[in-house]
């Protein structure tokens, strides 16, 4: 579309900037009932032109060449067979070579920050919807708490469920899922989830979930492998967006909150 907005599932669309007046009634409407508020990490609560993903890539490959003795190149196809055949490299080299998760999380994760600036109205805009927050990660929990205080973060979310809560079970394994769900009590027809990988929201959507897809805005590199950037039209995404601040901004539903009798 000429001026930038991206589709909707569902017959409506949504600008990359558009202010709060300018998101559908419709779309309000059916995010009225959520009370819990699941947000993946990477290239999800903050922007794909931060330039952290590929930091936290290059350090996988980096990994798999020292402990295998290989070149880079061969340690990066083989960083990415793992990923695609295992939801995660750890999950591969757990399956295959028995390795342990500690070590790995610690390493891969270990990355320099301050090319992530704070987002103080993305922090404003989720802070204020009604009910729970959470962040559901492939990543490592240390890793999540860093880069939330780095985005501006201190108080907003109730939990983090990390790749270790999930006993390295990735998504989008259902067990992943289920287990989250019974971890925190979460009843997922109550729940949205925002995610930067599609096929990570099919489950949430079997589920009960209102699912978001949020994308790289058109002037970022996406980070995203190939046969990842696919499903932005399937019907388990009920919206896609590349601005997550406005979209939650935009949702009002602090503001519904405050003025309902």
């Amino acid at each position: 579309m000429d001026d930038g907005s991206k589709p909707l599932a569902h017959d409506t669309a949504v600008g990359a900037a558009l202010p709060r007046r300018d998101l559908a009634d419709t779309v309000r409407a059916r995010f009225a009932h959520v009370d819990t508020w699941v947000f993946d990490l990477d290239n999800t609560l903050y922007p794909a032109g931060a330039e952290i993903w590929p930091k936290i890539d290059d350090r996988i490959s980096r990994y798999l060449a020292a402990l295998f003795g290989i070149d880079g190149i061969s340690a990066r196809a083989l960083q990415k067979f793992y990923y695609q055949r295992y939801g995660t490299t750890l999950a591969g080299l757990m399956a295959d070579h028995k390795i342990g998760h500690e070590q790995f999380l610690d390493f891969v994760h270990d990355i320099d920050r301050s090319s992530l600036a704070p987002h103080p109205a993305l922090v404003e805009a989720i802070s204020a919807l009604p009910g729970r927050k959470l962040i559901l990660t492939n990543g490592s929990r240390e890793h999540a708490l860093r880069t939330a205080e780095r985005l501006g973060f201190t108080e907003t979310f109730e939990a983090v469920f990390d790749i270790v809560a999930a006993d390295l079970v990735p998504k989008p394994d259902p067990a992943t899922y289920d287990r989250f769900f019974a971890r925190h009590g979460v009843d997922p027809r109550r729940a949205a989830m925002f995610e930067d990988i599609a096929r990570n929201l099919m489950v949430p959507h079997e589920r009960g979930m209102m699912t978001v897809l949020v994308v790289p805005r058109s002037s970022d590199k996406d980070p995203r492998e190939p046969w990842e950037i696919t499903g932005e039209s399937e019907p388990f995404i009920d919206v896609v967006t590349d601005d997550i601040a406005t979209f939650v901004a935009g949702l009002g539903l602090a503001r519904a909150q405050e003025t309902s009798p």
